[in-house]
């Protein structure tokens, strides 16, 4: 059984750590990955407002199928995005930057996989926020 609450607030952890460091370290980003600060701050940004979207989703009394769906779906479009900004070298990153970008797009792949799945087999999650409520609502 996939437990939908903890792969949501891992996402959002994740998320939102990489959010703040793009906000805290994105002159020294700059250098090891070669990617401009004027955009890695707009980045953190959506990163930590995104994260704290997830986090608010995953610590609802019932979490939200459509919520979800649009994690997942999310999750996709960024982790595609990020392969298609590698491969065109947009923003022109280092080698370290490339991998980096690639890297961060199979870990956010992974998360709308596991989140997709867990909507599948009904979204299952093993502890409930409440005693004798749904863990999942349409």
């Amino acid at each position: 059984m996939i437990d939908l609450r903890l792969i949501l607030k891992l996402d959002a952890v994740v998320t939102g750590v990489n959010g703040i460091a793009y906000l805290a370290l994105a002159n020294p980003l700059e250098d090891l990955l070669g990617v401009a600060p004027e955009l890695t701050r707009p980045i953190g940004a959506f990163l930590v407002l995104f994260a704290a979207a997830v986090w608010l989703v995953a610590t609802r009394p019932v979490v939200p199928r459509l919520g979800v769906a649009d994690i997942a779906a999310a999750n996709a479009l960024w982790a595609a995005g990020s392969v298609v900004f590698a491969v065109i070298g947009a923003s022109s990153p280092t080698t370290i930057g490339t991998v980096w970008i690639v890297m961060q797009a199979l870990v956010v792949a992974a998360f709308a996989a596991l989140q997709a799945l867990a909507m599948r087999s009904g979204g299952a999650v093993s502890v409930p926020l409440r005693p004798n409520s749904s863990a999942i609502s349409s």
